[in-house]
C-alpha cells in the first residue's frame, strides 16, 4: 500500500511540475505555475523516500522514479533559485532619498474583509507616499476615509465586483487615466506623479482577473492586460513603475515574458520570495503582488507588511531615481515579441 501511494504521489508531482510547460491558457494548467517552492519540497521528499527505500533491490523501477524526480527537482530549483539571496539581483540597492524617491504601499484588502482599521493603522504606521489598494468597494472607501487628509490626491473607483481600486498619494498627480484595457468591468490606472525634486514618473496600477473557476477559466485576459501594460511602459520615456495584484507569480512564463518585453526589473530577484498570498494558509504562499521598476530606479527597501485581515499581505517598496542605470534587465528576442503580440491580440478578441 505504501508503494502504491508513493507511486501515485510521484506521478502526480511529476505531472504538476512539467504541465506548466504547456503554453495553453486553461486555468487547470496555469494554476500549477503558482506552488513551485511547495512542489520542490515535496519532490525532494519523494526522491528521498525512493532513495532510502531502495536497499539492495535489483528492481529497476525505483531507479526510474529517482531519475525522473531528480530531473524535476533540478528543474524546480532553476525556477526558484533566482528568487533567493543566491540569485543575481536585477536592481542594485541604493540609499533612500526623499527628494528623488517614492515610498509605495500596495495591497489587496479582500473586499469582504471588515478590518478597515488594520489597513488604516498600517498606512499611518509606515506613512508611504502612495497607497494602492484593490478589491475595494464603497465600504472600503468609507473605512479608509481617515487617511484621506494625509493624501490630498486621490483616485477612487469603488466597485462591488472585487475589482475596485483606491489610490491615495501626497504627491501631485500631473496626469491620470482610468483604463479598461481588456474588460469593461475591470479598471486600471495610468498616472504621472511629480516627485519632490520635480521630476515626473509614470505609475501603472492594475489588478487583472485570475485564471480560476468562477472568475475566468483561462489566463488569456490576465496575460493580455499584463503585457499591454508592459508594452506601454517600454514605450514610455519617463521612469515607470507597474504595481498591483497581478494574479500571477513572479516566476511564471507570463511574468518573465512581461519583464523581457517591458525591460522592467523585478526587485524580488536576488533578494527573496516576499510571498504575499495566501495570508491565512502558510503552506500555500507565493508572490502575487508586485512592484516592477524601470531601469531608471534603484531599490532602497522591499518589505512584506503585516496582516490586515485580508488573504493577501500588503507589500511596500522604496524606489529611488538614479543618475545611471542600476538595473540588469532582460530583453525579448523576436519570437518573444511575437508571442507577446499574439497574447495581447487573443485577450482583446
Amino acid at each position: 500500500m505504501a508503494y502504491i501511494l508513493l507511486r501515485v504521489l510521484s506521478a502526480f508531482f511529476l505531472f504538476a511540475t512539467f504541465l506548466p510547460l504547456v503554453k495553453l491558457d486553461y486555468w487547470w494548467i496555469r494554476v500549477f505555475d503558482y506552488p513551485r517552492l511547495q512542489k520542490l519540497v515535496i519532490t525532494v521528499i519523494l526522491l528521498s523516500c525512493w532513495t532510502f527505500g531502495l536497499g539492495l533491490s535489483s528492481d529497476p523501477e525505483p531507479y526510474l522514479w529517482i531519475f525522473a524526480l531528480a530531473i524535476a527537482a533540478i528543474y524546480l530549483i532553476t525556477k526558484v533559485w533566482p528568487f533567493t539571496w543566491l540569485g543575481g539581483k536585477m536592481i542594485d540597492t541604493v540609499p533612500y532619498s526623499e527628494d528623488e524617491g517614492i515610498h509605495i504601499l500596495v495591497g489587496n484588502v479582500y473586499q469582504y474583509n471588515k478590518n478597515h482599521g488594520k489597513a488604516v493603522a498600517l498606512a499611518k504606521s509606515i506613512n508611504p507616499d502612495l497607497i494602492f489598494f484593490v478589491e475595494t468597494d464603497k465600504a472600503w472607501e468609507k473605512g479608509l476615509s481617515e487617511i484621506e487628509k494625509a493624501y490630498p490626491s486621490q483616485i477612487k473607483i469603488p466597485l462591488d465586483n472585487t475589482y475596485g481600486l483606491l489610490l491615495y498619494t501626497r504627491m501631485e498627480i500631473i496626469r491620470q487615466e482610468v483604463n479598461y484595457l481588456v474588460d469593461d468591468k475591470i479598471p486600471s490606472l495610468e498616472i504621472d506623479v511629480k516627485l519632490r525634486n520635480g521630476k515626473i514618473i509614470t505609475i501603472y496600477a492594475i489588478h487583472p482577473t485570475p485564471p480560476v473557476p468562477g472568475e475566468n477559466t483561462e489566463s488569456t485576459e490576465r496575460d493580455a492586460e499584463i503585457l499591454i501594460v508592459g508594452k506601454k511602459a517600454k514605450n514610455n520615456p519617463k521612469p515607470s513603475l507597474v504595481i498591483g495584484d497581478l494574479n500571477d507569480v513572479a516566476w511564471s512564463y507570463t511574468t518573465e515574458l512581461f519583464l523581457k518585453n517591458s525591460e522592467m526589473a523585478d526587485p524580488r530577484r536576488g533578494r527573496g520570495l516576499f510571498n504575499t498570498f495566501h495570508a491565512k494558509v502558510p503552506l500555500f504562499r507565493w508572490p502575487l503582488d508586485h512592484i516592477f521598476l524601470s531601469k531608471h530606479f534603484g531599490l532602497a527597501e522591499l518589505k512584506v507588511e503585516k496582516d490586515i485581515g485580508s488573504d493577501h499581505f500588503p507589500i511596500s517598496l522604496k524606489a529611488v531615481l538614479t543618475k545611471h542605470e542600476t538595473t540588469d534587465t532582460m530583453k525579448a528576442n523576436g519570437e518573444e515579441k511575437k508571442e507577446a503580440r499574439e497574447k495581447i491580440n487573443r485577450g482583446l478578441n
